[in-house]
This record gives structure tokens, C-alpha cells and sequence, in this order.
């Protein structure tokens, strides 16, 4: 496909993949397990993984406080219908935008001094701060929130159109996957741009790109402000979809946690890997309330089987120079091989399970 630089197969499966995604609603009305709401979310959700992929696969930084943003964007769009009585969905989701792009714009000055482990616990830092910050203000709902219904009407307007509720849901859905993938040909032509051969560049050694002349402080802060502007949009998605905004969904530091693990599930290495990772970890974590009270453990088993299965992520894993790939061709060519991998895997499960206890027993003085 001229200007994305993919092959006739990798254009089929983009093409495949939109299809699906636009079907999605008519699957929903077919199916009881299709349930367009936790679909919806999980596209909002995977927008943020792919900004913070931005930083992860390409500078090496990892942000544990990128809630942040993803709460901006919320919060802005909450504030904006609620007690302003602002009902365009347009104006609403470009004030979430430019107040997320604010927001990791100063973050960024403040924490991107620093790297590492240290840059991580500052971006967690500033998040559990505006979480507090939000909490307590009861301007802002404290911990109630606010909902995303201005003036008298029952959803923002799309389009200048008031819709019934169903409408509504579908209509926004169809935006957002256009959202979705306007995003991803974005941030294609980003990463393939110079911009995104510097931050390789400064991703590998920060002191080599500083010697070779690279303003290394300047496009890291850049790159962050994107990341920022991703989860904004994310944010703006997520409180229109709910419709109602709370502190404890868009802020708290685990939600940090939740967009970081989606860009690692889905293959952080990949373009379109966070946004898969971010529908397939809100299924899991939907379709397990539905077979169990325990849903959270039983998310962590199914997680667990998808890491090891898929140690590079899922999409990564798929492609063709990808573990599954590999692993396959192995099974074609001798099908006894499995009694190896999983020899392998009970040997490296008992090895996890024995640094865990090691671990345990020094954090409680035990010998």
C-alpha cells in the first residue's frame, strides 16, 4: 500500500480488521457475548496505550502516571457538559484534547529531568496528585463525579443531532473507530518521520544522541505532550461513552497500571499492538464478572496463559518472524516437540514460583 509501506497481505488484514470493527454494533444486536459498550471502552483505552507506547518503544520511558491524562481528557469533557452546558461533542473532545496536551505539557517539564526508575515515580507521583486534587474538590463532584449531560439534554449532540440513546452509542462508536484509526496513520507517520528516528536514536544511548547534536530534552518533552494528547482524546472517548465521570475509573494510579499492561499485552514492539491489548484486556475483565465472583483471578490466569503463550505480545507474536509463527512451523515439522515446550514451560513456572517465595521470605526477614 504506497505511503504505508505495507504488503498486499498486511493491507487484506488491515482492510479485514476495519471491517470487523464497523461490524462490531451489528455483532452486538446478533450476539449476547458481543457487547458494543465494553468494545467501545476498550478502543478508548487502547488510544492511550498507543500514546504511551510512543514513549515506551521509543524512548525508553515508562510512565506510570499516565491516568493523568487520560482523567484531563474526561474531566474536561464532564466539566465543560455539565456546568457550562456545552453539548457539541466537537468542542468537547477538542477542550479535552488541548487540556490533556496542557497538562503533560507541564508534567513533562517537571518530571523529564530525570529518567528511569526516577521519571517513573514522579509521572505516579504527579497522578496520584491530581487524583487527590480531584477527589477532594467538590466543585468537581469529590468522589461522586460529574455526568456528561449538559443543560437538559440526554447525551451531547453529534453532529448538531440529538439521537435516542441507541443511535447515540452507535453513531459515537463509528467516530471513534474513524478516531482509532486516524490516530494509528498519525503516529505511523510519526515514528517513520526524522522526529521518530531521533527518539530511537535517544532511546538506545541519550548520551550518543546529545553528542550528535539531537536536542534530546526538547523532543522527549515533545513526544510526551503527544503521549499526553493521545490519552486525552482517549479520556474525552471514555467520559462520552460513559456519559459519567468518577475519580476512581479515569485517575487512580491502577488505571496507569491497566493502559501500561495493554500496550505490553498487545506488543508494545507493534503499532496497532496497544490498541488490541487495550479491547482484548477490558473483554477479560468484563467477561469474567459473568462466570465468576472471583473475575479478577481468573483474569490474571487467562493473562498469564497470553504472556507466556505470546511472549511478544500479541500482535508482535503473530507476525511472521513472531514466537507463534515460530512455534508453529516447529509443530508442522516435528508435532512431538510439544512435550518440550512444555517441559519448558513447568520448568519455568517452578522457577517464577521459586523467586517468588525467595522474595517473599526476604521481605519478611525470613531465611
Amino acid at each position: 500500500m504506497k505511503g504505508l509501506e505495507l504488503t498486499r497481505k498486511q493491507a487484506v488484514l488491515a482492510l479485514v480488521g476495519l471491517l470487523v470493527a464497523f461490524a462490531v454494533p451489528d455483532l452486538a444486536r446478533l450476539s449476547a457475548s458481543v457487547q458494543l459498550s465494553v468494545v467501545h471502552q476498550g478502543l478508548a483505552f487502547g488510544l492511550a496505550a498507543v500514546g504511551l507506547n510512543l514513549l515506551l518503544r521509543h524512548t525508553k520511558l515508562v510512565s506510570f502516571g499516565h491516568a493523568a491524562f487520560f482523567g484531563t481528557g474526561a474531566y474536561a469533557t464532564a466539566l465543560l457538559a455539565a456546568k457550562l452546558d456545552v453539548a457539541m461533542m466537537s468542542v468537547l473532545v477538542l477542550a479535552a484534547v488541548l487540556a490533556a496536551a496542557l497538562m503533560a505539557a507541564v508534567i513533562g517539564y517537571l518530571s523529564l529531568r530525570h529518567t528511569g526508575l526516577y521519571f517513573s515515580l514522579l509521572t505516579l507521583a504527579f497522578g496520584q496528585l491530581l487524583y487527590a486534587l480531584v477527589q477532594g474538590q467538590g466543585y468537581l463532584g469529590s468522589s461522586d463525579g460529574l455526568p456528561v449531560r449538559p443543560g437538559e439534554a440526554n447525551q451531547p449532540l453529534i453532529f448538531g443531532l440529538a439521537l435516542d440513546a441507541d443511535a447515540y452509542a452507535v453513531l459515537l462508536y463509528y467516530l471513534t473507530v474513524v478516531f482509532a484509526v486516524v490516530s494509528l496513520l498519525v503516529m505511523y507517520r510519526l515514528v517513520k518521520s526524522p522526529f521518530g528516528a531521533a527518539l530511537d536514536a535517544i532511546g538506545q544511548d541519550r548520551t550518543r544522541a546529545e553528542f550528535i547534536g539531537i536536542p534530546v530534552r526538547r523532543y522527549v518533552w515533545t513526544a510526551f505532550v503527544i503521549s499526553g494528547v493521545y490519552g486525552g482524546l482517549a479520556g474525552s472517548i471514555y467520559a462520552l461513552v460513559q456519559q459519567h465521570v468518577r475519580p476512581g475509573p479515569v485517575l487512580y494510579f491502577l488505571r496507569s497500571g491497566d493502559i501500561l499492561f495493554m500496550a505490553i499485552l498487545g506488543g508494545f514492539r507493534t503499532l496497532i499492538g496497544p490498541l488490541v491489548g487495550g479491547v482484548v484486556l477490558v473483554f477479560l475483565q468484563d467477561a469474567g464478572k459473568d462466570f465468576t465472583n472471583y473475575f479478577d483471578a481468573l483474569t490474571g490466569v487467562v493473562l498469564l496463559i497470553i504472556v507466556y503463550g505470546f511472549p511478544e505480545g500479541i500482535v508482535g507474536s503473530l507476525r511472521p518472524d513472531g514466537n507463534v509463527r515460530e512455534r508453529g512451523r516447529e509443530f508442522v515439522d516435528d508435532p512431538s516437540v510439544v512435550g518440550s515446550w512444555f517441559a519448558g514451560a513447568t520448568s519455568a513456572l517452578v522457577t517464577a514460583l521459586g523467586d517468588w517465595a525467595k522474595n517473599v521470605r526476604a521481605m519478611l526477614g525470613v531465611r
